[in-house]
């Protein structure tokens, strides 16, 4: 059987990272986009590295922006060269990258700043599906999954934005997944719950304290980590969850029914 390979937009740390190691510990090949200077560009090679000895090479890591469509049109025959034309397992969204303000005080949101936000936490996902369709690299079995927060449904401080974003981001995988569940392409999201991640310093202060907070209401008593969210995903690889689609997962502990 010929190796199955995840496409994981946003690989260098958090979520995505967690995922392509457990996935690449499974066998997995692991096709990563970060977009990332200093430190974090070092974190993102040596994760590159560690993967490499764990799944034989089986990893290809490029450091460009996942959003722009030319990226995507420069690296797609490639793609297909690495899995040797066999359709991926997994396209997974877990690009952290946004304008953390509000709508109006203190610093209004400028329109470039909506946009691009939308684009890169959200849309992009549409385009990635179209180019991968146009190249017969989804098919039956194939999974889409994105990584949204309960920003999509409350209002929070300098999240204006990202929660939109994310309420897009829910809305393109449903119909995602509508459109293409008749063909056994599925795509769903993770709620995860807070996550310690460095996505989280950039949205607050106070992340330190959101951290301390939601750890005292969680009712499993600590906060999400990276490595729930790579389990879940694992989970959703398996031909057991082939009739789950069009759905939002919560992996928070019961953080979303909390106080």
């Amino acid at each position: 059987m010929s190796k199955q390979w995840a496409i994981i937009l946003g690989c260098s740390t958090g979520h995505g990272a967690a995922t392509a190691l457990a996935l690449a510990k499974e066998g997995y090949g692991i096709i990563g986009f970060h977009l990332d200077r200093g430190p974090i560009k070092k974190e993102a090679e040596s994760l590159k590295k560690k993967i490499a000895k764990i799944n034989d090479g089986a990893v290809c890591f490029w450091n460009e922006n996942a959003a722009d469509k030319d990226v995507m049109s420069k690296h797609i025959e490639e793609i297909a060269s690495l899995t040797k034309k066999q359709p991926i397992k997994l396209l997974m969204h877990s690009i952290a990258f946004g304008s953390t303000t509000n709508f109006f005080k203190p610093n209004p949101v400028k329109q470039r700043q909506m946009d691009m936000t939308q684009h890169v936490m959200a849309h992009c996902l549409i385009y990635w599906t179209q180019i991968l369709l146009e190249h017969n690299l989804l098919s039956k079995g194939s999974r889409i999954l994105g990584l949204t927060s309960e920003g999509s449904y409350k209002a929070m401080e300098g999240y204006g934005p990202v929660g939109v974003a994310k309420a897009s981001l829910e809305a393109v995988i449903r119909q995602i997944g509508w459109e293409l569940g008749s063909q056994g392409i599925t795509a769903n999201t993770i709620q995860a719950g807070i996550t310690p991640t460095r996505a989280l310093t950039k949205i607050s202060d106070d992340w330190e304290g959101w951290v301390e907070k939601t750890a005292e209401r969680n009712p499993m008593g600590r906060t999400t980590t990276p490595e729930d969210v790579a389990g879940l995903v694992s989970l959703l690889l398996s031909d057991k969850a082939d009739f789950v689609n069009c759905s939002t997962i919560f992996c928070d502990g019961g953080e979303h029914r909390s106080l």
